[in-house]
């Protein structure tokens, strides 16, 4: 899935889908905390670790830190959450960057 899919999500649900993957959280409708609480029962989560697209490339590690912690624990409580980026990680993606989104998975990451 990409973009807002959420207009899909009971059609996914009538097909069998039990996975999102990716889970754009930066599209337009796709609020991470809605999801959960409203389809998190229905779909496991894999992806919405770190925006990819805008703040990997762009944003300073604690902001990344930040991103990843927020994300984590919003989707992790009570299971059916993997954590894995939006998009695959560009070239122009700083080292430091790559590093923080790694630190704060292994800080915040397990439950």
């Amino acid at each position: 899935s990409d973009g807002n899919i959420r207009p899909l999500l009971p059609d996914f649900l009538e097909l069998g889908v039990d996975i999102l993957n990716p889970v754009q959280f930066t599209a337009t409708g796709m609020d991470l905390a809605d999801l959960k609480q409203t389809v998190g029962r229905d779909f496991a989560f894999w992806g919405a670790g770190v925006d990819t697209q805008g703040l990997l490339p762009s944003g300073t590690p604690q902001q990344i830190k930040d991103q990843v912690r927020r994300n984590i624990e919003i989707l992790a409580p009570g299971g059916g959450y993997v954590f894995n980026t939006i998009h695959n990680i560009q070239a122009d993606v700083p080292p430091q960057n790559i590093i923080a989104m790694w630190e704060a998975l292994q800080e915040y990451g397990v439950y």
